[in-house]
């Protein structure tokens, strides 16, 4: 690298200009003259300006894009051939000039350091330029960086990704050997898709279903769920029909029924909500189930109390405008029967796409339909049994 009063005017050049003009300039010379110039600006100048050089560098996502399925089950499939892998004894100057020469140099975000064909580092491009040429890469690289094995189911390469906020990922086989990269989108993307799908998924729409899908392949992914629907439907029908006399002898409760089910129904949909992102995100993996049972009693025991007491209170007036029987232990069986059915609700909440992902189902898929079912039986057939108990 040679010191002429060409390269040193262009220095004092290089100090007047915009960060931004500064680095389309300096894009445009040789690796050897940027680190000249870069070691000659001020340190926040030179830092701002390799950013700059560094991002200019990076791919351009939109124009990378692959299309993917979003059936993808591991990283392998994924994964694109590697961009560049430099041995460790590399100086710096030698990785510039391989850049240099690079067909896709736009491609490269970061360079993965072997030896002896095991992956052991990592260098940015930030690093690469502030270094000095003369610098081996083994001296500047990030050792023991985070890397994916082929074989990493996507799911769990998604947890690992919300902790990890890379633009690529390294994949090595089981010697260590680097066979290919994942762009940090693919697998942000993923999440977005997982997450989307589950509104859907929850009432029996498959993810597969867009705006677009013809009405009879539509019919034939949401109908057997319908029908599932139905049946679960005949089952809370059937806890209902157990107390017809006590229903005939106190009329004032067919009208609260609804109000109990949907009450107990949003409750459990919340926590459904809740456990279902924690899947999605990994972070059911580092939570105790007990303690999220826990937390979920506490809720149900909270919200059903804070609207018992107005459901209470709506019972007894309702009771006392209709001359039903004992109007206030109707109010106090609407109150009990509010936060059984929400403590309940809460539970299966968190239960129902447990026990499906436990049985190796999607749990997302009908997750809804099946909590519906069970927060009804428990509200309704609980403050039928308590109606019959306490009041007759």
């Amino acid at each position: 690298m040679t010191q002429s009063m060409e390269l040193i005017e262009r220095i004092e050049q290089i100090r007047k200009l915009a960060p931004l003009d500064a680095a389309e300039e300096l894009a445009r010379l040789p690796a050897d003259d940027i680190q000249f110039i870069l070691s000659r600006l001020p340190a926040e100048q030179s830092l701002t300006i390799a950013s700059l050089l560094a991002e200019a560098a990076a791919p351009d996502d939109a124009a990378t894009r692959a299309v993917l399925s979003g059936m993808e089950e591991t990283i392998g499939e994924l994964m694109t051939p590697v961009t560049a892998t430099l041995p460790e004894s590399y100086t710096v100057a030698e990785a510039l000039t391989f850049m240099v020469k690079s067909t896709d140099v736009s491609e490269i975000s970061y360079i993965f350091i072997t030896q002896n064909d095991g992956l052991v580092g990592v260098v940015g491009m930030r690093d690469l330029i502030l270094a000095k040429p003369s610098d081996a890469l083994s001296d500047i690289m990030v050792r023991e960086p985070f890397a994916f094995q082929q074989d990493t189911p996507v799911k769990d390469a998604v947890s690992e990704v919300l902790y990890r906020h890379y633009r690529m990922y390294p994949v090595v086989d089981e010697e260590q050997r680097v066979v290919g990269e994942v762009r940090g989108w693919k697998l942000y993307e993923r999440i977005a898709t997982e997450l989307s799908a589950q509104a859907g998924s929850q009432y029996g729409v498959a993810k597969e279903e867009q705006i677009n899908t013809p009405v009879l392949a539509a019919f034939r992914m949401r109908h057997p769920w319908l029908q599932v629907n139905l049946i679960t439907a005949f089952a809370a029908a059937f806890v209902v029909g157990m107390f017809e006399s006590t229903i005939a002898q106190i009329v004032a409760l067919a009208a609260f029924l609804p109000v109990l089910a949907g009450q107990s129904g949003n409750t459990g949909c919340q926590a459904l909500a809740i456990t279902l992102r924690g899947i999605t995100l990994g972070q059911i993996n580092d939570y105790p189930i007990k303690q999220l049972l826990r937390k979920e009693i506490l809720l149900g025991a909270l919200n059903g109390a804070a609207v018992g007491v107005i459901a209470g209170i709506a019972m007894f007036a309702y009771a006392l405008a209709t001359d039903s029987a004992n109007p206030a232990m109707l109010g106090l069986v609407i109150f009990i029967a509010m936060i059984g059915a929400c403590i309940g609700s809460g539970i299966f909440g968190v239960a129902v796409p447990l026990v499906l992902k436990r049985f190796g189902a999607d749990p997302a898929t009908a997750s809804s339909i099946f909590l519906t079912t069970f927060t009804d039986i428990i509200g309704m057939g609980l403050m039928l049994f308590l109606a019959t108990t306490l009041v007759l």
